[in-house]
Order: structure tokens, then C-alpha cells, then sequence
């Protein structure tokens, strides 16, 4: 009696199982992926975490203390790192991991400055009022 009834659950379950499959179906798709959509997802994700390592940096008090004592108010430098190309993140990114550690807040002052007024002398932006954009 025991295995007729284990029988009967298992023909059961397969039968709701079945049914589920066939009125739920998987939204999944199977298809070929190019190398170029990966690497731009991939790129796409690595950007947003540079750009989230370099406004943590600008939210640092110690930092907004020392941009603040340069004339550069923190919100104008959130603003400056959001419209960054990917490149110019990298590139920032990769010249602070290359500080030594005793400079670091320093030092990043001071490439963020220098990365601001190079922006105001290019005409991308007009932070500071002793800098004239080349035209």
C-alpha cells in the first residue's frame, strides 16, 4: 500500500510540475553575445564603480575641507566628476592609486584642482574666475 501511494504522489507532482512549465514559461532567451556588448557592459560597470570611488573621495570631510579652501564648493566637484568621459575617471583614477600613501589627500586636492582648472581654460566649465577659456 505504501508504494502505490508514492507512486501516486510522484505521478501527481510530475503532472503539476508539467503543467507548470507549460503555463509559466522561462522568459529566458538564447542567443549569440558579441565581444563588444560584453566589454561594454563590463566597461559600463567598471565606470560606474570608478566614479563612485572618485565622489566618496570629494565627500571625505578632510577633502571638501581642502577643496573648500581652494574655492571649490563640493557640489560643483560632484558635478565635475559626473561629467567626466570614462576616459578622464580612468585616468584620475589610476594617478590616485599612484600617490604615495603619506600624500594621498594632498595630492588629490591637488590633481582635482589642477583637472578643474584645465576644464575652465578648455571652455568646459567656468569655476574659477582668474582662469580665461582659450577660444
Amino acid at each position: 500500500m505504501l508504494m502505490y501511494s508514492s507512486r501516486f504522489l510522484r505521478a501527481i507532482l510530475a503532472r503539476i510540475l508539467m503543467a507548470a512549465m507549460l503555463l509559466f514559461p522561462v522568459l529566458a532567451q538564447a542567443a549569440p553575445v558579441s565581444t563588444s556588448s560584453l566589454m561594454q557592459a563590463d566597461s559600463a560597470v567598471s565606470l560606474d564603480a570608478d566614479r563612485e570611488k572618485l565622489l566618496s573621495l570629494i565627500e571625505r570631510e578632510d577633502v571638501a575641507e581642502q577643496l573648500g579652501a581652494l574655492g571649490v564648493d563640493s557640489a560643483d566637484a560632484k558635478q565635475r566628476v559626473a561629467d567626466m568621459s570614462a576616459a578622464e575617471v580612468a585616468e584620475l583614477n589610476q594617478q590616485i592609486d599612484d600617490l604615495p600613501a603619506g600624500s594621498g589627500v594632498v595630492g588629490v586636492i591637488v590633481l582635482i584642482f589642477i583637472v578643474f582648472i584645465i576644464t575652465d581654460a578648455i571652455g568646459a566649465t567656468n569655476v574659477f574666475n582668474f582662469v580665461h577659456p582659450v577660444r
